[in-house]
């Protein structure tokens, strides 16, 4: 199971975060967020997908960012359509951009939960993205620090791979190996708001120490 670590805002934490090797790291564009990303992201180890989480954005500036930060995943966190998809997908062909990167960019799509969900309204995507991310729906698009009946997710009827986010914590570890147990296909794991000392800001420590939980036996 891949680690996602999201909502990165400071130069040095990055490059802290960095150093423990997660598979992705999340750069929130999305201006209404407290943890909304302006800076640069500095050069990271290999291996380390930088993820960029949009919401609704125009195409054009989606692109333009994918290029400026060499972006490698798109995380859509708003009510982006199929249709929408499809265009992003041709603008980054048409821009090649895939080139640019040497490598094919993943498209995550975000559907927020609170109490249940209709796993059909998946069904249009299942084509058009690389994985789903099941959020807990709330006030804030994302980095609300609370966790869904993930107890839902038993009924989850495709083999397309998924993230499991929304209030996920350091003693979750247990749960999470739970779930892997029953062959759901969960690809990574996102973490965010319960391992901040700030907004943007994650505990190192607190990382470190779920990433080596995750990795007991």
């Amino acid at each position: 199971m891949k680690l996602k670590v999201c909502g990165m805002k400071y130069l040095e934490n990055i490059k802290s975060i960095a150093a423990l090797q997660p598979d992705y790291m999340g750069f929130i564009f999305y201006e209404k967020s407290e943890r909304y990303f302006k800076n640069i992201i500095p050069m990271l180890p290999k291996g380390i997908k930088k993820t960029g989480v949009f919401v609704d954005e125009y195409l054009e500036i989606v692109i333009s960012l994918v290029e400026e930060y060499q972006l490698e995943a798109i995380q859509l966190h708003g009510s982006e359509s199929v249709d929408y998809i499809q265009k992003l997908k041709q603008f980054l062909e048409d821009r090649d951009v895939f080139q640019q990167t040497q490598s094919t960019i993943e498209i995550i799509k975000v559907f927020s939960i609170k109490n249940t969900i209709n796993f059909g309204i998946l069904e249009p995507f299942l084509n058009k993205v690389d994985y789903f991310l099941f959020d807990t729906e709330g006030r804030k698009r994302g980095g609300n620090g609370v966790q869904f009946d993930w107890s839902i997710l038993k009924n989850y009827p495709f083999k397309k791979p998924f993230f499991l986010s929304g209030g996920i914590a350091l003693d979750d570890v247990r749960q999470i190996k739970k779930i892997q147990n029953v062959r759901l296909p969960i690809h990574a794991v996102d973490i965010n708001s319960k391992f901040e000392i700030k907004p943007g800001l994650k505990s190192v420590k607190k990382v470190e120490k779920f990433i080596n939980g995750l990795a007991v036996g």
